[in-house]
Parts: structure tokens; C-alpha cells; sequence
């Protein structure tokens, strides 16, 4: 027996379909409060030492965190090609913004306090503050879209058309996804700032936090209103096979409402996914305002882990669905690579993610503890 047939190929389309989730979320819940605390700086700071203490809180952390976002596009690159090729070319002009953004983030933070000027400072934290915001947003907009479904269409050898535009990714249902998606990641950097800071500036985040929790909740159950009411679900109709090739026009689609909760009905256990989306941001909103702060960052992230879940949860065997040609839609079981290829893939997997797990836990457990205003005023080599 060859090794990779250890596991069967529909096995591994599954697995891998569960491990690009996994690294979309890791991305959230790590990398998410760090935009979550810099869209909040404008608003919880209103000094410099105190936008330095919200800086700082973030400053050793958030470069780590961005090992999810290359790990989750090595993922698609590797693992879902022809989703690679549609996503980072559909939605080029989105991903530019979003990479621009995020640019502004790393310049931001080291070149900030290089200069005592109050202006070259508040342009520096007004770039900060874009850097975080954008990015929340443009995804929270590129996952309405995928549930709305995507204008492309392959030929018959498999060439990949896109017939979409930018400005037509900013519908007014991408849109709503955009606001959950920034209210959730600043409820989470609401969380993650009461729990590195003090004074004032923790008092400020409990309060948007609270907020921004309250939102999350009242914006998801729209979104969710939403698509039961005015989004078209897509469904395979007849059998596919899950040990196929990987060739999306083998298979027949159609759309209709109300098709994305169908799974819901099939697998009443996928209900768990919403629940804990709504359930864990309503008790992040209570542990803010008894003040429980380490719990509110875990229980804030779990929201996360629902809400993000909810989607894929909704969404399978689809990964991206074709609005111009249904049957173009790409399926857990018609979009992978081949079977060597993504076993070879999860051998790596799994001795180099551990690894970074354990990396990861040390280094907060080494930075753990509040961000100290004296030790920040007193300029210490390492602070922001």
C-alpha cells in the first residue's frame, strides 16, 4: 500500500476543508483582538501616554498573531487551487486594500514615537487606526460575498473568468457582514484591553466593548434574518463523488432561498455553531461589566470560533459558489488538490503547527501581565 492511501481521499478533502476553517479562525481570534485594540485607539485613548499604553498592549503580539494569515493563504494556495486562483483574482482590488492596510500596521507601530511631534504621532495612530479598521471590514464584505456567491465561470478547459467589479463587492448584504465582522473584533480588543490595561483606558474599552458585544449579537441575528429572507443558497443536485476529480462542472447546482439553512435541518448538531456565536458574546458583554477580564478574552474569542463557524457550517460542501454559473461552484469535493499532495500536506501539518501552538503559548506567557503607564513614561527600550 502506498502511505498516502492511508486515508481515503474524501477523508483528507474533509480534513483539510476543517483545518482551512481552523486557520481562519486561529487568525481571528489571535490577530483579531490586535485590530479590534487598534480601531479602538482613537476612541479609548485621549493622550499620548495613554494611546502608547493601548499600543504597547498589542506591540510584542501582534506580529506572531500574523503567522494564522500566512498559514491560512499557504493553506488555500496549497490545498484549494482553483480556489486561489478565483479569491486572490475576483477579489484583487479587496486584497490590495486589505495588504495596503495592513502595511500601514507594521510602519505604524515602529515608526510612531520615533519623533515627539504631536502631529507626525496623531497621523501615525489615525494610520493605525485605518490599518485595523479596513481589514475587519473587508473581510467581514468578502464573506457576504461568498455566501451571496461569486461572478466567475470557467470555460471548458477549466480557464477561470471573473465578470465582477469592486465597487459591486459593496453590497448592502457584504456590507452588514462587514459591520458583524468589526463589531465581533472590537468586542474581542474591547476584551483583550481591559485585560493588559488599567485606569481610564481599561474603563473606555469596557464600555465599547460592552457595546461593540451587544452589536455583534443584534447584527448577526440581521445577517442571519437576512439570508433566510433575501439570500439565494446554492445545493447540489443528484450525487457527487467525493473521490472525484477535482473538476467542478462534473456536478449539477441549484439556487433557491432558504437553501443555506438546509443544513440546519439535515444536521440539527450544526445549530451549536450559532449558539455559541450569540450565547458567548452576550457573556462577553455580562464579564465586561462584572469585570471577570481574563474569562471576557476567552469567551470573546469563542464568539468568534461561532460566528466564523456558523458561515462554513451554512455554507458546506461549498467553499465558493458561483453566482454566473452555479455548476462552476466550488465543493470540499471538487477543488482540492490531488490525494499525495494533501496527505503530504497534513504530515506537515501536524509537526510544524504544534510547534507554533507551543511557541505561541510561551511567548504570551512570558509578555503576560498589564501594560505599566510609569514604565512607558519612564522610556524603557522596549516600549512602543
Amino acid at each position: 500500500m502506498i502511505l498516502h492511501e492511508l486515508i481515503s481521499y474524501d477523508v483528507l478533502r474533509l480534513i483539510w476543508w476543517g483545518l482551512l476553517g481552523i486557520l481562519l479562525i486561529g487568525f481571528a481570534v489571535t490577530d483579531g483582538f490586535d485590530l479590534g485594540t487598534g480601531t479602538l485607539l482613537p476612541f479609548v485613548a485621549r493622550n499620548d501616554l495613554e494611546r502608547r499604553v493601548v499600543i504597547n498592549s498589542v506591540g510584542p503580539v501582534w506580529e506572531g498573531n500574523q503567522v494564522w494569515l500566512i498559514l491560512g493563504g499557504g493553506a488555500i494556495f496549497a490545498a484549494w487551487p482553483p480556489l486561489y486562483a478565483v479569491s486572490f483574482s475576483g477579489f484583487y482590488l479587496a486584497m490590495f486594500a486589505i495588504l495596503f492596510a495592513l502595511i500601514l500596521r507594521p510602519v505604524g507601530f515602529k515608526y510612531r514615537s520615533k519623533r515627539e511631534s504631536p502631529a507626525w504621532r496623531r497621523n501615525w495612530d489615525w494610520a493605525l487606526f485605518i490599518g485595523s479598521f479596513v481589514p475587519a471590514l473587508i473581510f467581514g464584505v468578502a464573506v457576504g460575498n461568498v455566501l451571496q456567491g461569486v461572478p466567475f465561470r470557467f470555460d471548458s478547459d477549466l480557464r477561470i473568468f471573473y465578470d465582477g467589479t469592486f465597487f459591486g463587492l459593496l453590497n448592502p448584504f457584504a456590507l452588514l457582514c462587514g459591520l458583524v465582522s468589526v463589531s465581533m473584533l472590537i468586542m474581542h480588543g474591547g476584551a483583550w484591553l481591559v485585560l493588559k490595561t488599567q485606569g481610564d483606558v481599561r474603563e473606555r474599552a469596557r464600555n465599547y466593548g460592552s457595546i461593540a458585544a451587544i452589536a455583534t449579537i443584534a447584527l448577526f441575528v440581521l445577517a442571519g434574518a437576512y439570508i433566510w429572507a433575501f439570500v439565494d443558497g446554492y445545493r447540489i443536485v443528484g450525487s457527487i463523488d467525493p473521490t472525484g476529480p477535482s473538476n467542478p462542472l462534473v456536478k449539477s447546482v441549484e439556487m433557491g432561498e432558504g437553501i443555506w439553512l438546509g443544513n440546519y435541518e439535515t444536521y440539527p448538531w450544526m445549530m451549536a455553531a450559532p449558539i455559541l456565536g450569540i450565547v458567548a458574546a452576550f457573556l462577553a458583554f455580562i464579564l465586561l461589566r462584572i469585570r471577570l477580564e481574563g474569562l471576557t478574552v476567552i469567551v470573546s474569542g469563542l464568539s468568534i470560533v461561532g460566528i466564523i463557524s456558523t458561515v462554513g457550517a451554512s455554507m458546506f460542501p461549498f467553499i465558493l459558489p458561483s453566482s454566473l454559473m452555479p455548476k462552476a461552484s466550488l465543493t470540499v469535493w471538487d477543488a482540492s488538490s490531488s490525494h499525495l499532495t494533501l496527505f503530504i500536506m497534513l504530515v506537515v501539518t501536524a509537526i510544524f503547527v504544534p510547534i507554533i501552538l507551543v511557541y505561541t503559548t510561551w511567548v504570551y506567557r512570558v509578555l503576560w501581565g498589564k501594560v505599566d503607564e510609569d514604565e512607558i513614561s519612564g522610556g524603557k527600550s522596549h516600549a512602543y
